[in-house]
């Protein structure tokens, strides 16, 4: 076997990013000594061993396991508080209460445990792999010569010398050892727009001067290291791997994704709600032990009936209609090109106030777009565009994206018939990203040829001596001078980018040309191009304003290019903050900068993160929608992370919403959908809540007074889980346009006080019912037809009070219910009231009712239903939201 060391082997302790940095700045011989390798590469026997030993060159993957997804099912408060009151029920010997409880656990479990697998095969199917291939020079064990051959990209190892050409995909991490004219794109790691240039360092700093650059802001910006997942837009290049796989740079931040994520809007609000219901369960649940067993003298069976009465006052349905509303507003989603990968983040997304976004592919189209061509003094003229187009047309080089905007403009015009035509190439001075301009020598007659070279405004200028005005070609003086630089000024404030145009003709001659040949140019003018903001952003925007969700951009690009999108898209610029400003703010100045703030440029992912956690330290419900593998730290940071499946596989990762149309107009109805789940859910709870309260309060005063139980456990189970039936048709509810406008989150405190307000409410019908029962027809000395009437009763009410408290308006006007709630509402109406004349009436202690008692409960419910919305109308007033 042959054995081999690798960077890992010899700095087992050091962090990723500082190896990167020691070997970006080592001599290249260096580097092979460090990677056990040479410039002729491996033999395939060293290429195995490697590979048995680092594994398959694959980003890290998240993978769920059965167990992972069933413990994300089992983890919920309701469903413990159930499990637990389940126990209780197998202690005091009540069976048929145990198994009831154990159904609903069950149930909860499956169907949590079955969205989070449909969730979790769709992600996987987003992500379909590709199979690709790098050139790696290999050495035979022979000898011979070292030879360049494909491999799948799997393969490749610490060590292996690869060769990297326009189109590739950088494979994993390396150090560029030799390149000429490298360019290679790192916007999904950067979000710098313009390719970055690639080279071997010209020069080791001493010990001292790599000390100092490895405590940098920025290891993506080293020159000579190249990054897994960026890909070559121009120029050749020989580089040796040095990490493969998870250990790559984008692996790093790819398995932060995997980690533990804060709490979010929702995991807080769920805990809150839980903790509420918990605490009126602990005060009323010993108070109807202590009556009850004090009336009958039966504690056992007091015992008993309080922890019935327990599972009645918690909403044990809970986990079955959140899970039912999630995998509804799901499934709403998916058809609505969003798949969730979190379930909970739906509710999420209708809680969240603030949306951040990273501009490019957002609210802009990631893509370079030819505006216009302006000669020297900025007046409308094609010239400058037409000699670009020449250049680019006869360049051997290959176009990068202002050179590919050019060519798109003027393809369909018969540019190409002509430049073919009319002119000859001669030489070429390719582009340099040092020198940030290149040059292409034309020739139009015999004797004569025309230079043109383009590029950047700061590199042109200088090199012109004249200019072309009105036609006419004048000297560059210093006013024409400084109003032409004025003229590169106000493009970029207006956030575009700008391409210098220069020619200088001359006789032919027979040598090349070089770069000295590029002075006293005549300047003809400027090309400007735009990123364009998508049609729909600026509508998405006001969508978004309009529901409460305030829009921030948090970008790594320019101050001027974000603001000018900002406008463009309807966001209120204000003052624009920079990513250095954010370092000398502590996180109390921070907070305060963060609320008045709708615009950050120049932010590192480090930057991003800051903001967004700076967001939710001051109570603030944060997304952020982002595709690169800089923005996973900010997807994991905020409540709720959104990436467009054109995405990297880490920001997928990371993500739990995952868009299939990169359009944040997409995002504004996810949001509408979002608040719809969250509030048929709130329904449940505060409704159920409210009128389980009711019932306690309604048992205690029943049991100080009444020598028998008020109601059976089995009863008070059966009546229980018939209304939290008919509840699961609630996911299927309208919910009232104007909910829809604001954000929406679990609200302990509103919970609390709504079962304040309307449980005294249902207690106090119940009780009319009791005095109806015992004095008018005679049922305090018959306990079977009192707790039939109760049954009855304490159903019928339960399911009428859902229909007049589901929307702030009248039942009939506004959302009115939907066929499936009416639907299920009046079979369990219909179902409870036969219960006392079924076969079933034996097994649930159960007698017929007198008629006269039914028509008195018909006219008890109407008085109920209208004093309910009677005080709903005024509770409404003082509330800023309802349910």
């Amino acid at each position: 076997m042959h054995t081999t060391s690798t960077p890992h082997d010899h700095a087992d302790s050091a962090t990723l990013d500082d190896r990167l940095r020691e070997l970006a700045n080592a001599p290249v011989l260096t580097v092979f000594q460090r990677l056990a390798s040479s410039p002729k590469g491996l033999t395939e026997a060293d290429a195995a061993d490697r590979l048995r030993h680092h594994g398959d060159n694959r980003p890290p993957a998240v993978e769920t396991t059965v167990a992972s997804r069933l413990g994300v099912a089992v983890r919920s408060p309701f469903v413990a508080l159930l499990a637990a009151l389940g126990v209780v029920f197998v202690v005091l010997g009540d069976a048929r209460g145990a198994v009831t409880v154990a159904v609903m656990v069950a149930l909860s479990i499956a169907l949590r445990f079955w969205q989070h697998t449909r969730s979790d095969r769709a992600v996987r199917a987003l992500r379909t792999q590709v199979s690709t291939t790098v050139t790696v020079r290999r050495r035979a064990e022979d000898g011979q010569p070292a030879m360049d051959r494909e491999v799948p990209v799997e393969d490749l190892v610490p060590g292996d010398v690869v060769v990297l050409t326009a189109g590739d995909v950088v494979p994993a991490d390396v150090r560029i050892v030799a390149a000429t004219d490298l360019a290679v794109d790192q916007s999904a790691l950067s979000g710098e727009t313009l390719p970055v240039a690639k080279q071997p360092p010209t020069s080791v700093p001493p010990a001292g001067r790599r000390r100092r650059r490895a405590a940098g802001p920025s290891l993506v910006e080293s020159p000579s290291l190249g990054f897994a997942g960026t890909a070559v837009v121009a120029g050749r290049g020989t580089a040796v791997v040095l990490a493969t796989g998870a250990n790559t740079h984008v692996g790093a931040l790819a398995k932060a994704s995997t980690g533990g994520r804060p709490e979010s809007s929702f995991d807080h609000g769920v805990r809150s709600v839980g903790w509420t219901l918990i605490r009126f369960m602990l005060v009323m649940v010993p108070i109807v032990v202590v009556v009850n067993g004090t009336v009958t003298g039966d504690w056992a069976q007091a015992t008993m009936f309080a922890t019935a009465v327990a599972v009645g006052l918690t909403p044990e349905m809970l986990p079955v209609i959140v899970t039912t509303n999630l995998a509804r507003g799901a499934h709403q989603l998916a058809r609505r090109q969003v798949i969730v990968t979190r379930l909970n983040a739906i509710q999420d997304l209708g809680a969240m106030d603030v949306l951040c976004v990273d501009k490019t592919g957002t609210l802009t189209e990631d893509r370079i777009v030819y505006a216009h061509s302006v000669d020297a003094l900025g007046q409308i003229d094609g010239e400058a565009a037409d000699h670009a187009y020449l250049a680019v047309h006869h360049q051997d080089s290959p176009p990068n994206r202002l050179d590919e905007a050019i060519a798109d403009q003027l393809a369909d015009d018969g540019a190409a018939l002509l430049a073919d035509a009319l002119f000859t190439k001669v030489d070429e001075i390719g582009f340099d990203h040092t020198r940030r301009r290149a040059t292409v020598v034309v020739r139009r007659h015999p004797g004569e040829h025309i230079l043109i070279t383009k590029g950047d405004p700061d590199e042109i200028l200088p090199r012109c001596a004249y200019a072309r005005r009105n036609g006419e070609v004048v000297e560059l003086d210093r006013a024409t001078r400084r109003d032409a630089a004025d003229l590169v000024r106000a493009h970029a404030d207006h956030g575009m980018r700008v391409l210098a145009v220069a020619t200088r003709t001359g006789p032919a001659r027979p040598d090349r040309y070089g770069e000295k040949d590029e002075a006293n140019l005549v300047l003809v003018g400027f090309v400007g191009f735009v990123d364009p903001v998508r049609a729909s952003a600026a509508e998405a925007v006001r969508t978004l304003t309009g529901h409460g969700v305030a829009v921030k951009i948090l970008t790594g690009d320019n101050q001027h290019v974000a603001a000018q999108v900002a406008e463009q898209a309807g966001v209120d610029v204000g003052e624009v903050v920079l990513g250095g400003q954010l370092d000398t703010l502590d996180d109390t100045a921070l907070g305060a900068l963060v609320e008045r703030t709708t615009v950050f440029a120049r932010l590192t992912p480090a930057h991003k993160a800051r903001v967004v956690a700076a967001l939710r330290g001051r109570g603030h419900a944060v997304g952020f929608l982002g595709d690169g593998v800089n923005d996973v730290p900010v997807l994991r940071t905020a409540d709720v992370g959104i990436a467009p499946d054109t995405a990297t596989d880490a920001a997928k990762q990371a993500a739990d919403l995952i868009l299939r149309e990169s359009d944040l107009s997409v995002v504004a109805r996810g949001v509408v959908e979002g608040r719809r789940t969250l509030g048929n859910t709130m329904k449940y709870v505060k409704i159920t809540a409210s009128s389980n309260f009711g019932n306690v309060l309604t048992v205690l005063a029943a049991s100080a007074f009444l020598p028998f139980l008020p109601m059976l456990p089995i009863q008070l189970m059966a009546q229980n889980l018939l209304y939290d039936t008919a509840q699961l048709a609630l996911p299927w509810d309208r919910v009232d346009d104007d909910y829809l406008r604001r954000p929406r989150r679990w609200d302990a405190s509103g919970l609390a006080r709504f079962m304040l307000v309307f449980g005294p409410l249902s207690s106090l019908v119940d009780l009319t019912t009791f005095a109806a029962l015992v004095w008018v027809f005679d049922a305090g000395t018959h306990p079977a037809l009192f707790q039939t009437g109760w049954f009855v009763h304490g159903l019928l009410s339960q399911v009428l009070i859902v229909l007049v408290l589901r929307t702030r308006t009248l039942p009939w006007r506004g959302a009115h219910p939907t066929r499936p709630v009416l639907v299920a509402a009046a079979a369990v109406a219909v179902l409870g009231s036969l219960l006392p004349i079924s076969p079933l009436a034996d097994a649930l202690r159960m007698r017929p009712l007198p008629a006269g008692y039914l028509l008195w409960l018909v006219a008890c419910l109407l008085a109920y239903g209208l004093a309910a919305h009677w005080v709903k109308t005024r509770y409404a007033r003082r509330q800023q939201s309802w349910l």
